[in-house]
């Protein structure tokens, strides 16, 4: 089996362990027999627990980055990515378990805090720069540009990774609450 591949299984392998145990229950030794190599290679690819964790946030946040459309207008990518991360946490509810378990060990262990942080950094930043463009083409009032905007949007995505939102119609009217409030609906 090719390194990349061997990698991106040991990912795979401790995104799953969180998303059925829980961070509490992700443990090198079962990622590694997971996937059939021993704890040393696991440890060749990442040689710290932490370095596994930020992989495994790397590969939930690439697939946030799935839901972000390079055309339209910034409103419209807006509406967009927000209702996608929606259809994201319906479809794929491991995803949200995964981000909700590392934010909750985040306000715990301080190595996982900064990974987490800096996560939420670039995602601040591309929500930002969403709500500059909308701002700049007239599409949002210019006191909506803000750092406070890009966090509570962040935040409404990140509630709505909770179990109760994915059963039921919570979530969905918690994006629309979301999209009239910015005044994109």
């Amino acid at each position: 089996m090719s390194a990349p591949n061997r990698r991106e299984e040991l990912v795979h392998a401790a995104f799953k362990q969180i998303a059925e145990r829980g961070f509490e229950g992700l443990r090198t030794r079962d990622v590694a027999a997971e996937v059939g190599v021993n704890v040393a290679t696991l440890h060749y690819y990442f040689p710290t627990k932490e370095a596994l964790i930020k992989a495994v946030l790397d590969q939930a946040m690439a697939r946030f980055r799935t839901t972000l459309e390079p055309h339209g207008s910034p409103d419209d990518q807006l509406r967009n990515h927000l209702r996608a991360v929606r259809r994201l946490m319906v479809t794929e509810p491991e995803l949200g378990t995964v981000m909700g378990e590392l934010a909750m060990r985040a306000s715990r262990d301080p190595a996982v805090r900064g990974i987490v942080d800096e996560m939420f950094a670039g995602w601040q930043t591309t929500m930002r720069g969403l709500l500059r463009r909308a701002v700049k083409g007239g599409r949002l009032r210019p006191e909506m540009d803000s750092d406070a905007v890009a966090a509570f949007v962040i935040a409404t995505l990140m509630g709505s990774t909770l179990p109760q939102f994915n059963e039921s119609k919570r979530g969905d009217q918690a994006v629309r609450q979301l999209e009239r409030a910015l005044g994109i609906d």
